[in-house]
């Protein structure tokens, strides 16, 4: 009878300590998600503020490009032509006179 308690007091033994190995093994585990989950924050928040930038940076580029449909549109009517043709050409309209400034 007495090697029967002895060998239960060493299964009990033997049980707790594989309870504590397993114990110690979800803890490592544990603490290793979270450190990662940290990290897929951090990383999520970088994500975040990129994201927002792009987002500003294609809302100016929709005003450019608006600005610049604009201005198409202005080079193709005959206002801008003759705009163009007094500063870039030189030229006047009929009965226009024409002031120099000396040097």
């Amino acid at each position: 009878m007495k090697k029967r308690k002895k060998s239960n007091k060493k299964r009990i033994a033997n049980n707790y300590l594989g309870m504590l190995a397993i114990g110690f093994v979800a803890i490592v585990l544990l603490a290793g998600l979270f450190m990662q989950s940290q990290t897929l924050r951090n990383r999520l928040a970088v994500y975040d503020a990129r994201a927002a930038s792009l987002e500003e940076s294609i809302e100016d580029e929709k005003a450019r490009t608006e600005e610049i449909d604009e201005l198409k549109e202005y080079m193709q009517t005959d206002e801008y032509v003759e705009e163009v043709a007094r500063d870039k050409l030189g030229l006047v309209k009929d009965n226009e006179i024409v002031f120099k400034e000396e040097e």
